[in-house]
């Protein structure tokens, strides 16, 4: 059956925008309700847009830095239509005996650029956001006792209102400074690292300078995009004062903090927010080489680039030219995944989805491989929450026995771990849970964490202070992904995290096969179901 996808007549109200429709059998090609009447006393997103313009194109400003947002594009194709296939006889990592063949005993440890991972993941980029500021405690800590690699996003010292700057460059950023330190208290120097993200914006303000050389961080990661949009960073900003600083501080502030008009309608309440924008770039391959250079002049141990969802041609051209620089690894996003503010629009309708886009990443590393060329390491990112999406991205990946993508980097799903921890302990420090929720895990934190005492058997009283109920949520949720991630691989047989490859894999739809090189289920081992069949003895 052919899949339908998730169209425009839905777009016309969505929950990402807080709109929505006067009926249900809206017109399928506008989304306008068949009948579309006067006095509706709903606001779809044409009549958001009447009274809201520019404001309307972005999720619900009522919840910027209390929350993320994504596409609701059905984009035909995703994980779910790829499945993990198990097998019955022998192993690989481990003798198979049934003694030896225990999920616990799989080993999901990985390396990417040269940091080695407990786990194949990533996270971030937080950046500037008031949410990545306002639960980085939970992010940092939970990041560095699951020892994975945590992204401090852009523009985080070019928008902290502490900074101090030198001839333009930073030269003090309390907060980055900060949400450095908050990682490495518990990091044991041996699994991620903390990395430092950086725009155009960061690099006129020297951020790269004043982190390695000042903070001595390892890892630097240029960013060129992200999956949820093509245009720079974005948030809200509520204070007038603080939109003129930023002005001046040389971002682009919309509208304008610096006109009377502007000033007299925000303080008549017209409008409650001003808009920070960052600056997009156009790279240049000889540009993006010498850049690399002179990061590891500066002392950078590891050079990084974050892209997003473009067009196939600059996915060919980016690993081409990070092959040249020798980058240590790059981060593809693709589109679908979330942000903390991002156009609506943009996020639904531009960019090319995490599944397409792995499939013209290893087309291009393929190529590189046979060319003899270096070929970078590769995170994909872009809508993962759970192991199985893991997995399946870097099976695909494997054709000879190395996979191509080493990580995977997740954003949204770690800061809703964080979320969710931060409210309910609120709740329970309230004696407001949820009667059912208390009933069935507990009415207090070291109760209703189930990962509580054994954190606590290894860093006693710090837990629930230096260590905050946050950073176990999310070393909870990241540990269930662990533990998720050994089930599948015990069940193929496969007991290093290194041995997935492409014959774990099939497709189930004809897209996906098309899409992605991946049997369709029916033809996987056609050849050998055969040979089993008709051999005179069988083993």
């Amino acid at each position: 059956m052919e899949r339908v996808f998730r169209n425009s007549s839905y777009l016309n109200a969505m929950s990402t925008t807080g709109t929505r429709t006067r009926v249900r059998d809206v017109n399928p090609q506008s989304g306008m309700c068949p009948l579309c009447v006067r006095d509706c006393p709903f606001l779809c997103d044409i009549g958001l847009s009447t009274f809201r313009g520019r404001e309307a194109l972005y999720p619900d400003p009522e919840y910027f830095g209390e929350s993320t947002a994504s596409s609701l594009k059905d984009y035909g194709l995703d994980w779910s239509h790829i499945q993990i296939l198990s097998r019955l006889r022998g192993a690989e990592g481990v003798k198979p005996s049934p003694d030896e063949m225990l999920f616990p005993k799989v080993s999901v440890e990985t390396e990417i650029g040269g940091v080695k991972l407990k786990m194949p993941i990533a996270m971030g980029a937080y950046g500037s956001t008031d949410i990545a500021k306002k639960y980085w405690d939970g992010l940092a800590v939970g990041a560095a006792l699951a020892g994975v690699i945590l992204i401090i996003g852009e523009n985080v010292c070019g928008v902290d209102p502490a900074s101090e700057f030198s001839n333009g460059k930073v030269v003090q950023s309390p907060e980055m400074k900060k949400r450095i330190k908050l990682f490495r208290d518990f990091w044991d120097g041996k699994y991620g690292d903390i990395a430092v993200q950086t725009n155009i914006e960061d690099q006129r303000m020297g951020v790269d300078e004043y982190v390695i050389s000042k903070l001595e961080v390892n890892i630097v990661e240029r960013k060129w995009g992200q999956g949820a949009k093509a245009i720079g960073g974005e948030i809200r900003v509520y204070s007038l004062e603080r939109a003129i600083e930023l002005k001046r501080r040389g971002y682009l502030v919309l509208p304008d903090p610096e006109d009377p008009e502007v000033q007299q309608a925000f303080k008549e309440g017209l409008f409650k927010s001003f808009e920070r924008h960052s600056r997009v770039g156009s790279p240049r391959a000889t540009d993006v080489i010498e850049d690399v250079e002179k990061l590891r002049e500066m002392g950078a141990k590891i050079v990084t680039i974050k892209t997003g969802a473009y067009r196939p041609v600059d996915v060919a051209w980016t690993l081409r030219v990070a092959s040249e620089a020798k980058v240590n690894y790059v981060t593809f996003d693709g589109a679908g995944g979330g942000t903390g503010m991002s156009p609506v629009t943009m996020m639904n309708e531009m960019g090319i989805p995490t599944v397409y886009l792995e499939a013209l990443i290893l087309k291009a590393a393929l190529a590189l491989k046979k060319k003899g060329k270096y070929v970078p390491g590769i995170s994909m990112a872009g809508c993962f929450i759970n192991e199985s999406q893991i997995l399946k991205a870097i099976a695909m990946s494997n054709f000879d026995g190395q996979p191509f993508v080493k990580t995977v980097t997740m954003g949204r799903a770690p800061h809703t771990a964080v979320m969710k921890a931060s409210y309910f302990c609120d709740l329970a420090s309230q004696g407001k849970l949820p009667r059912e929720f208390a009933k069935r895990y507990g009415e207090t934190p070291d109760k209703f964490f189930i990962l509580a005492d054994d954190l606590k058997a290894k860093y006693g009283d710090k837990v629930g202070k230096e260590i905050p109920w946050t950073a176990v949520g999310l070393y909870t949720y990241l540990e269930g992904v662990n533990a998720g991630l050994q089930q599948l691989r015990a069940r193929a047989t496969k007991f290093r995290f290194d041995l997935c490859d492409r014959s774990d894999l099939a497709a189930l739809t004809p897209l996906a096969a098309e899409g992605t090189g991946i049997p369709a289920i029916h033809e996987v081992d056609k050849q050998l179901f055969e040979q089993v069949l008709d051999a005179d003895v069988i083993e």
